[in-house]
């Protein structure tokens, strides 16, 4: 595999070109969100058309991570802009003074706009059909992409905000509910990052991060639900609790009055932990009868997420130390036949020596059992990718 001394492949430059490629192609494979990590049409090179993208490209590794990214902020900030910031008085703002009220307001408008090209994209990227082969036809590229996530797309990318801020008859309830529908991404993120299931770590942060994506939902929901309530409940919701202890009640007659944004959010998001975790100090309580039934439903969807997330807790850390437990149990194998043919200390020493090295090189893995068709697979997908990597 390493090309003669003095043959021009050899050359400095001509190994710098090629260690330059073998990076840009580990880094691509990091980077994609795609089932595959290097299929056998990836060695080949794709007859494709005019602007059309690979869909293992690095420009599409890299788009997709920028909409992650924008899903991420979607599913934080809208359901919060939803509940907490859309009100009356800002939609008024909104139609005396447009987008630049807010600067989440042309945030909003951003990422809108992004989604959209996102679908001019994915009606010009590639795909691999059920043969293992590549697609860059435009209509069939199409027709699997109507068949497939574009109506999701679509209607996550409609700028329902704009459309109601122009006709102006929709109301302010109505607005938060059809923002939320940008929330649909995630079924499309979440089956992306599938191919990271086998690394322990990952795992364990993408749990902690949905039961924190989970809470702040719920955060929101108990905030709808607790300034709804205030307009029948006759001053006992959670909400007129909080402005009595916080010394800013609600005054009808005074705009803007009662506790402010940072606290109601700060407190429904401590409620909320607190009923998923089971810990419930009281001191936020549910009063009218729609905030028990939603408090109920809380505590079933945290047992569930207890359930889950210890779940894979412990297959995490039996995968991490199964390998240390695999080690021990054959060296007391060792130590057993020493001890059962009483082999002398030096020898002792030395077979327990060979042991570590021995472990230390395969890792515990049996050699014997890896075929030779299986050895032979090996060489013949190192060659391939050699021969790519010095012609490609």
């Amino acid at each position: 595999l390493i090309p003669p001394a003095g043959s021009a492949s050899g050359s400095p430059h001509s190994w710098s070109c090629q260690n330059l490629s073998n990076l840009k192609g580990r880094l691509t494979s990091v980077l994609s969100l795609g089932d595959d990590v290097l299929p056998e049409y990836k060695l080949q090179t794709p007859r494709i058309q005019k602007w059309t993208i690979l869909h293992y490209s690095p420009f599409k590794a890299v788009w997709d991570w920028v909409i992650l990214l924008l899903v991420i902020y979607t599913a934080i900030f809208t359901p919060y802009s939803a509940t907490f910031l859309l009100s009356d008085q800002e939609e008024a703002a909104m139609q005396t003074c447009g987008y630049s009220c807010s600067p989440l307001n042309v945030v909003d408008l951003i990422v809108d706009i992004m989604f959209i090209v996102d679908i001019i994209i994915n009606f010009r990227t590639t795909y691999v059909n059920s043969n293992d082969e590549v697609v860059s036809m435009s209509s069939r590229i199409a027709v699997h992409y109507f068949k497939g996530w574009f109506l999701i797309d679509m209607v996550a990318a409609i700028p329902f905000d704009l459309l109601i801020y122009r006709s102006g008859e929709e109301t302010t309830t109505l607005i938060g509910l059809l923002k939320t529908a940008r929330l649909l991404r995630l079924v499309r993120v979440a089956r992306k990052l599938d191919r990271y299931s086998e690394y322990g770590a990952a795992v364990l942060f993408l749990l902690m991060c949905t039961f924190a994506l989970i809470a702040h939902w719920l955060a929101c929901i108990w905030y709808a639900i607790g300034n709804v309530e205030r307009s029948t409940s006759a001053g006992i919701g959670w909400l007129d609790n909080l402005g009595e202890q916080l010394g800013t009640p609600y005054n009808d007659s005074i705009i803007g009055s009662g506790p402010s944004i940072r606290d109601k959010y700060v407190t429904a998001l401590y409620f909320t932990f607190s009923s998923l975790t089971s810990v419930g100090f009281g001191n936020v309580s549910p009063n009218t009868n729609s905030e028990k039934i939603f408090s109920i439903c809380v505590m079933l969807i945290g047992a569930l997420m207890y359930a889950s997330i210890f779940g894979n807790v412990s297959a995490i850390i039996q995968r991490l130390y199964s390998g240390t437990a695999r080690y021990h149990a054959q060296m007391m194998r060792v130590r057993e036949f020493i001890r059962f043919h009483q082999i002398p200390n030096p020898l002792k020493q030395r077979l327990e020596e060979y042991f570590q090295h021995a472990w230390s090189y395969t890792n515990g893995i049996d050699m014997n059992a890896v075929s030779m068709g299986d050895f032979l697979g090996i060489l013949n997908f190192l060659c391939q990718s050699t021969r790519q990597n010095r012609h490609g």
